[in-house]
């Protein structure tokens, strides 16, 4: 009873500080909002290492997220809107960049390498930048999950609950704002943002157009990941066209490249390769050819000695072979080279679980969960671990929470009953 009392003091909290009115960035005007900024940015915080995680991690190199975070500060100074804006570089191959509610934003290693100078990258980010200004994922939260559900998102977001409800309803949402589509209407304005803060912090606006055209001719033959979620009709770009043409004169000072860029992508060209090999690696790791994927990596790893994707994936490799020292040592590697890459530390963990370590497992795996609470393979190890190690309560509570989340295609499930079922809860 008081438990629920708790819960709906807290709903009632919610409500007051929601059902309000803050002032649009855009127009000046009052307006509704069941999300006000702060439980924004809170909810973008928490899916900031999921993000991370799903992108093979952030690229190992700190000159390069400096130069993507000081063209990323520069554009975003220009909105009217200041949240907590943050810019991230990660491994990925795909042609994409994404945002997440209340500043994050993420620039994919390959779409940088289709660039070819500084206004088109600033061009990108602002779009992206246009979006959160816009509140285009606190509209998404607010009309897909309503009160409810944001009320319970926010509970694990400020005080890190770990009830086994509240986790799945979390992981609903994350998936739902990685994968998030925006509206023609939302692309519109989010375009129109970014020709704006693009051109006001001194990059010519034509770099947006010049992007769009690449990725229109890629479409019919490697559509970029981008597309897939801004979708990009041909009056888009000559929309575009016509907003730089009426409202943005051409002015003799608008930068178009930078030395900077050019060394930057010099870097990304150099380590193509080596990420390229961790590709197919994990090729050769979803078909189950670890000898093809050993190669792989250690060819990637003498490429670039800093690859962390490439240290992940050999650990997890070894980890498949039950090489568990050498699994161990790998994520050791990645984790230092990324400590907010989750896989690194959920392969460490779960390594140490299998060498019997199980205080130290617990320790790392605990720590993992700070970044991503919603993992299921976290709670099995977890649950392992805390049983080996003589605590029943929060074994229980941790296998409990591993076949909840579950997909049911994780090897573990009938082990995680069994030790249940030992534990004397089924």
């Amino acid at each position: 009873m008081v438990r629920k009392l708790g819960i709906f003091s807290l709903f009632l909290l919610f409500l007051v500080l929601s059902c309000a009115t803050v002032q649009d960035p855009l127009t000046g005007k009052p307006t509704f909002t069941l999300l006000p900024p702060e439980q924004e940015i809170a909810i973008g915080k928490k899916v900031i290492p999921q993000a991370i995680n799903e992108n093979n991690g952030l690229y190992p190199d700190e000159e390069v997220q400096n130069y993507i975070r000081k063209i990323g500060y520069k554009v975003a100074s220009k909105s009217p809107r200041q949240v907590d804006y943050q810019f991230f570089l990660v491994n990925s191959k795909e042609v994409n960049a994404f945002a997440l509610p209340g500043g994050p934003v993420f620039v994919n290693r390959g779409l940088v390498l289709i660039l070819d100078n500084e206004s088109e990258l600033a061009g990108v980010i602002a779009h992206e930048v246009g979006h959160i200004t816009a509140r285009h994922h606190a509209k998404f939260l607010e009309k897909t999950y309503g009160i409810n559900i944001l009320l319970n998102i926010l509970a694990i977001a400020t005080s890190n609950s770990q009830y086994q409800q509240l986790i799945m309803q979390l992981a609903q949402v994350s998936a739902g704002l990685l994968q998030l589509k925006y509206s023609r209407d939302q692309e519109n304005e989010a375009d129109a943002l970014g020709v704006r803060f693009t051109y006001e912090a001194g990059y010519d606006p034509r770099g947006l157009i010049s992007t769009f055209e690449k990725f229109k001719s890629m479409e019919k033959v490697n559509a970029p990941k981008w597309l897939l979620t801004h979708p990009l009709p041909e009056d888009r770009i000559k929309n575009v066209s016509i907003l730089i043409e009426t409202k943005y004169p051409d002015k003799l000072l608008l930068k178009k490249d930078s030395e900077e860029f050019k060394i930057v992508k010099q870097k990304l060209l150099k380590t193509n390769e080596s990420f390229q090999l961790v590709e197919d690696a994990k090729e050769n790791i979803k078909n189950k050819n670890f000898s093809a994927a050993l190669s792989n990596l250690n060819k990637a790893i003498s490429l670039f000695p800093n690859n962390n994707a490439a240290y992940t994936y050999r650990a997890l490799v070894y980890y498949s072979l039950k090489d568990y020292q050498k699994a161990y040592l790998d994520s050791v590697k990645a984790y230092n080279l990324d400590k907010n890459y989750f896989l690194p530390r959920l392969i460490l963990g779960a390594s140490l679980v299998k060498m019997n370590q199980y205080k130290e497992a617990i320790i790392v795996l605990e720590d993992a969960k700070k970044l991503i609470d919603t993992n299921p393979d976290l709670y099995y190890f977890l649950g392992v671990a805390y049983q080996e190690y003589g605590d029943k309560n929060l074994a229980i509570e941790n296998l409990k929470t591993a076949l909840n989340l579950t997909d049911g295609k994780r090897g573990w499930e009938s082990d995680a009953k069994l030790r249940l079922r030992s534990l004397g809860y089924i």
